[in-house]
């Protein structure tokens, strides 16, 4: 199936100066290449060096739960690389507790105070 480069380019321009980087750094290999030249693009549209996407790929790597394909883990909540594993419940319908399991968490969503990180 061909990429629609119209809609993503829409994504691009209306994404985070973090996230495009998160996806031309840890995420680039799960991407098509079109879309990797105009996140790069929009990236140095904004003004950003190829150091300092680098540097973001240097310290995402250094901090990033990698799975055992070699892959940077995502965050259970969101598209963040995950940089911690913490206990939580799987929930049935988003609100009844079943069984603990451990979930991927980013810096943002990262163990409550009263959860252990494993």
């Amino acid at each position: 199936m061909p990429l629609e480069l119209r809609p993503v380019a829409e994504y691009i321009r209306r994404a985070t100066t973090e996230e495009l980087l998160d996806r031309v750094t840890v995420y680039r290999d799960d991407m098509e290449p079109a879309a990797v030249d105009l996140m790069e693009n929009e990236l140095w549209r904004r003004g950003l060096t190829r150091e300092r996407v680098t540097d973001h790929a240097t310290d995402r790597r250094a901090t990033a739960v990698v799975g055992a394909d070699g892959r940077v883990v995502r965050c259970a909540f969101c598209d963040r690389p995950a940089v911690t594993k913490a206990w939580g419940w799987r929930k049935l319908f988003g609100r009844i507790p079943i069984f603990p399991r451990v979930f991927p968490r980013c810096g943002s969503h990262g163990p409550a105070p009263a959860q252990e990180a494993i």
